[in-house]
Formats: structure tokens, sequence, C-alpha cells
């Protein structure tokens, strides 16, 4: 019963977060969810009908930002890492604000990108090169199974 009434706050929280301007407030509110949600929910991410979703293109944009930066990312430093980690969140935050997706693709985007802002998190945490490392490589990771589910 706990986890249906967490994900009933969940959703409602993604269809407010989807309709609200303010970056800092969706922000705050998606991270809010992520720590709850995120624990209670690993649903696996289904195709449509065999086909891959789309995402809206005010919001794919932000997607492929943060996947060109980590693609072309020549890490020399914590330093790199570091920059990485601020532009990834950065991305993140405006992904967010501008959600204007619905239905069945909006639930799947939210079951790559809840684990996707937790891993963002862990990275922007990470201390030495060596856990900036493991973390990135869970973050390409990531995207390898965005580009399997979405467009």
């Amino acid at each position: 019963m706990k986890t249906i009434l967490i994900s009933l706050i969940a959703i409602s929280l993604f269809i407010f977060s989807c309709g609200n301007t303010s970056n800092e407030n969706t922000t705050k509110q998606i991270e809010a969810v992520v720590q709850e949600e995120h624990h209670h929910n690993d649903e696996a991410i289904a195709l449509n009908d065999g086909q891959k979703w789309k995402v809206d293109d005010n919001m794919i944009i932000h997607i492929r930002n943060m996947e060109n930066d980590v693609n072309t990312l020549k890490a020399k430093s914590a330093a790199d890492y570091s920059l990485l980690a601020k532009n990834l969140e950065s991305n993140i935050e405006l992904l967010t604000s501008n959600c204007t997706m619905k239905g069945q693709a909006h639930d799947e985007l939210h079951k790559w990108l809840l684990p996707f802002i937790d891993l963002s998190d862990a990275f922007s945490a990470s201390k030495t090169e060596q856990e900036y490392a493991g973390n990135f490589q869970r973050i390409k990771t990531s995207f390898t199974t965005f580009n399997t589910y979405f467009q």
C-alpha cells in the first residue's frame, strides 16, 4: 500500500513538474521524488510496440547535449570531471523544466531519467579521479540504454 501511495504522489509531482516553469522548484521536486521513487520502482523500460519512444524536441536537445558532453570528454583531471558534472546538472534542470511530454512516453522516459539523475548525483559527489571514472562509465552506459528505447 505504501508503494502505491508513493507512486501516486510521484506521478502527481511529475505531472506538476512538467507544467512548472521554475527550474529550482522543478529540480527540487524531481530530486525529492527520485530518492523515494527510484528505490521503490525498478520497472524496466518498455518499447512502444517494438519501436523507440519519441522524445519532444524541446527536451531531446538537453539529453543530446549531455550525451555529447559525455562522449567528447577528454578527462585529464578531477577538474575536467567536475566541469562535466556541472554541465550535466545544468542540462538536467533544463530538461525537467521544459518537460512537455505526456502519457506512456512520459512515463517511460522517467524510468530512464530517475536512475540517470541518481547517477549524475553520484558523479557530482565523487571525490577522486577513480570515483569519477567509475561513475562516468555508468553514465555512458545509461546513454546506451536511453538510445535503445528513445529517439
